[in-house]
């Protein structure tokens, strides 16, 4: 079987394809693989916030849309870029065994975040950090700050920032993980759904290719992915909302922490439950409605006006 990878352009991304094709070209039943590089709308417009013009689902739209052309058979995505409600007739076929799921802080003169100057300048365009950054030091200047992770390092080393927060994933898979630092625990700043995780998407009645796909999947990656995927649908959050999520899996019990922020940080929901692995959807869920019974919902208006 040939397969054809759509994949956007930027170095991460063609190293999360890279990777992907190198574990299928390891499958006897496939016989050749080749990457479609894509320009999407989410990165050619940088101006402007994504929450302004669609969200990350930008990202993925245009792969979908080559899936659905014939022009490539599977796509790989960030799964934290992932909507938690995917279009009707795709799937996610695959997920990967999860890198580093944390937030690293790059900072000048490798400060940490209790280092970093009153007033100091911090570059990010997520809510989620923004309004976590906020609560920790609410003396700290936030900026937006989109682009690759390359032009994001760039402008903080021409003096545009103290520091910047990025994936510790994403660093470390360019070996650019040097530059982290500060890596910031889960009980500073949780982070995204499904952050560090890579999911192949295709499209739903593709069988045969679903099938050879499942050979990559990671269950254990699964089932935590399925636990924080689930708190963002039933919150009905974006990539965008200040929403986070992170499940720890040990001894097939997973424990699942999650929180609802105010843009400013001034007001941070929190909470926790814990079952086994099995139940990973019904954990996402009990969680997500202990936030909603705190107030989660109007937060969430906040942030979207």
């Amino acid at each position: 079987m040939r397969i054809r990878i759509a994949t956007r352009k930027s170095r991460l991304a063609l190293w999360q394809a890279e990777h992907v094709a190198d574990a299928l070209q390891r499958l006897p039943q496939v016989t050749a693989v080749e990457l479609v590089p894509l320009t999407t709308s989410g990165d050619r417009d940088l101006n402007r916030s994504l929450s302004k013009f669609g969200g990350k689902g930008l990202f993925i739209r245009e792969l979908e849309v080559a899936m659905q052309a014939g022009e490539a058979d599977i796509a790989v995505h960030s799964m934290k870029d992932v909507p938690a409600e995917l279009p009707e007739g795709f799937c996610i076929a695959a997920l990967l065994e999860r890198s580093d799921p944390f937030d690293a802080l790059v900072a000048v003169e490798s400060a940490t975040l209790d280092d970093l100057p009153r007033g100091g300048a911090v570059g990010s365009s997520s809510l989620r950090r923004q309004a976590q950054i906020r609560a920790l030091r609410p003396d700290l200047v936030l900026h937006p700050l989109r682009g690759n992770v390359d032009t994001r390092l760039r402008r903080l080393d021409s003096g545009d920032f103290d520091a910047v927060v990025l994936a510790c994933a994403g660093l470390k898979r360019l070996g650019l993980d040097g530059r982290i630092s500060e890596r910031l625990s889960p009980d500073r700043m949780l982070p995204a759904s499904a952050q560090g995780v890579i999911g192949l998407e295709c499209q739903s009645d593709r069988h045969d290719l679903r099938s050879l796909l499942a050979r990559l999947d990671h269950p254990p990656t699964r089932q935590t992915t399925l636990a924080e995927r689930t708190v963002s649908r039933v919150l009905e959050a974006t990539c965008q909302s200040p929403v986070a999520s992170f499940a720890g899996l040990r001894d097939n019990v997973i424990t699942l922490t999650a929180l609802v922020a105010s843009a400013d940080g001034a007001t941070v929901l929190r909470r926790q439950v814990e079952g086994p692995a099995e139940d990973a959807e019904l954990l996402g869920s009990e969680v997500a409605r202990q936030l909603l019974e705190l107030g989660a919902a109007a937060l969430l208006r906040e942030a979207e006006e």
